[in-house]
């Protein structure tokens, strides 16, 4: 049989969406491991025995990135994501290459950019095949990359999610207080701050923000939180995925301002949860949210406030809205995603 290597290693981060998209893809191949493929996961030494005993564990080692011909040989190489630090370490080794994004164009400036840009072109080169996750996704790609490959775009297979196994965050206001909820990264790109002035008109609702905020950006939010004595805002940092599950569940609706997304995965799992979502248009969120989502024409925050209140208003006078959303979060299915990549892992090693 042929061997093939998906590199999971961003498990490390298990608590980001690359983690997440990691995680599953292990599930995945755990459960559903193909009969005519040799499957080896590359991840840290503590998820060895997780996806079961069909699947063979490869311990991405710190030595396999600077000398990465001690790894064994594999027919094909599957990169999910373009920021991981490993790579084949045989010519003959097929390579496939998943790009997310190329959001640091749009983040950094002058020498980090071309700095980063090197990097992936050697990954580029390197691929025999090169998919992306959006539309949009492709598009920056094309524009910014002198790309010389085809780019097939796969969306993200997103986790069916519902309240089981959810947990309470110990750091829940207890005031029976509706809220609203949103979750990401504190950083620049997520735009959050436009949320603060839309919540002094919503004394009603608290906002609940969760994701790694220890940024400048982060130290700002907070800051704005004390000095303008914004009671109903909460940054509450890392939270586990129990944790996750509980905020989408009991939440009125789910608010997502972000500037920059190659997907924004969090729409999709708010839809799971049968919930109004309100989104930003920018980037990739008005190809991927599609006719499920409420969308922010600005972010004067009259306008954020007035949207979120129509829609909740709108959504909850309208049962049938809730299975509409459901149905479309489960078309991005991980069994849709997986079965064109081992299409794709196939028509390869022809």
């Amino acid at each position: 049989m042929k061997r093939v290597l998906i590199d999971l290693s961003i498990l490390k981060h298990i608590n980001c969406g690359l983690g997440q998209v990691a995680y599953n893809y292990g599930c995945y191949f755990g459960s559903e491991t193909p009969s005519d493929l040799d499957i080896y996961l590359l991840l840290p030494r503590q998820y060895f025995g997780a996806f079961g005993d069909k699947v063979h564990y490869v311990e991405s080692k710190k030595i396999y990135r600077i000398l990465p011909f001690l790894l064994p040989k594999y027919d094909l190489w599957h990169s999910i994501h373009q920021l991981s630090h490993y790579r084949p370490g045989y010519s003959g080794t097929l390579n496939l290459l998943t790009i997310h994004d190329l959001n640091f164009i749009h983040e950094k400036t002058g020498e980090k950019v071309l700095k980063y840009l090197k990097k992936l072109e050697k990954k580029v080169k390197r691929a025999d095949k090169i998919t992306s996750i959006s539309n949009y996704a492709k598009k920056d790609i094309l524009q910014n990359m002198n790309l010389e490959k085809e780019i097939e775009v796969i969306y993200n297979g997103v986790e069916k999610m519902s309240p089981v196994g959810e947990q309470k965050p110990s750091f829940a206001v207890d005031d029976q207080k509706p809220f609203l909820f949103s979750i990401g990264q504190i950083k620049a790109k997520k735009n959050f701050h436009v949320l603060l002035d839309a919540m002094k008109r919503m004394p009603e609702y608290n906002l609940y923000i969760a994701g790694q905020k220890e940024t400048s950006y982060g130290e700002l939010i907070e800051k704005r939180i004390v000095e303008e004595d914004i009671k109903n805002v909460f940054l509450v940092g890392e939270i586990v995925h129990a944790e996750k599950l509980w905020y989408y569940h009991h939440c009125s609706a789910f608010v997502f301002p972000s500037l920059l997304e190659g997907f924004g995965l969090p729409v999709i799992e708010a839809l799971f949860f049968e919930k109004p979502v309100i989104s930003s248009k920018e980037t990739s969120l008005k190809e991927i949210g599609g006719d499920a989502v409420f969308f922010l024409d600005n972010f004067e925050p009259e306008h954020i406030c007035n949207v979120v209140k129509e829609s909740i208003d709108y959504f909850y006078a309208h049962p049938e809205m809730a299975q509409k959303n459901l149905a479309y979060a489960n078309s991005f299915s991980y069994k849709k995603h997986m079965e064109r990549y081992l299409s794709i892992y196939r028509e390869m090693l022809k």
